[in-house]
């Protein structure tokens, strides 16, 4: 029988993708009548991409990075050493880099800035209820931790690493897969470009 906080953290986890799955339906249905400064082939556009595709390489790194502190420990356990001394929740962190690499690849900072709004908004609520969580479950171990690490911004000062890792193969490549669906972005707003291009798909304004 699995455990009630176990139960309440899937719960949470549960919710955090079904609003995630909701902003991002919204989020592109923005993307199909909006169109970067320019249009589809040019500098701005193509500049946009490639950053967003350098922050979704960057994403999915760091994410798996973190995923080696972390690994299955969070409901065990206060992780303070790693990526996870310098902020409470880096993978979210990472997540947010991932946001802006995906909507960046409409060419258009704009819609890139609203993936990022998205993700911070929907993470922020996400992690309220996680925290109250884990107070519940460490009390003053997590409230200390949690007094002196920022919740998303790092603080590099605080820096603190372990000597050894104990590395979870599965849940790492799970993280891999889960970051390389980022990459979807990129045919996905291809198509929107061709859509575009070619007329099928009205453009109703254009962005920065």
């Amino acid at each position: 029988m699995t455990p009630a906080p176990a139960l309440e953290l899937a719960t949470i986890q549960k919710l955090r993708k079904v609003a995630v799955g909701v902003a991002l339906l919204g989020l592109i249905a923005l993307s199909v009548v909006s169109q970067s400064i320019g249009g589809v082939d040019g500098r701005w556009h193509e500049s946009v991409e490639a950053a967003g595709l350098a922050a979704i390489v960057l994403s999915v790194v760091g994410r798996a990075w973190c995923t080696l502190y972390i690994g299955g420990r969070k409901k065990a356990e206060i992780v303070d050493r790693g990526p996870y001394s310098i902020s409470r929740n880096p993978l979210y962190v990472f997540s947010f880099v991932g946001a802006f690499g995906i909507g960046a690849q409409s060419g258009s900072l704009v819609i890139a800035a609203a993936f990022v709004g998205a993700a911070v908004l929907v993470f922020h609520f996400t992690v309220q209820r996680e925290e109250a969580f884990l107070l519940r479950e460490f009390g003053e171990s997590y409230a200390g931790y949690r007094a002196r690490t920022p919740r998303f911004w790092p603080r590099f000062s605080l820096w603190r690493d372990a000597d050894e890792l104990i590395v979870r193969p599965s849940l790492f490549l799970l993280t891999i897969r889960d970051g390389l669906v980022f990459l979807l972005a990129i045919p996905l707003f291809e198509l929107i470009d061709a859509g575009q291009a070619m007329h099928i798909l009205g453009v109703a304004v254009h962005l920065p």
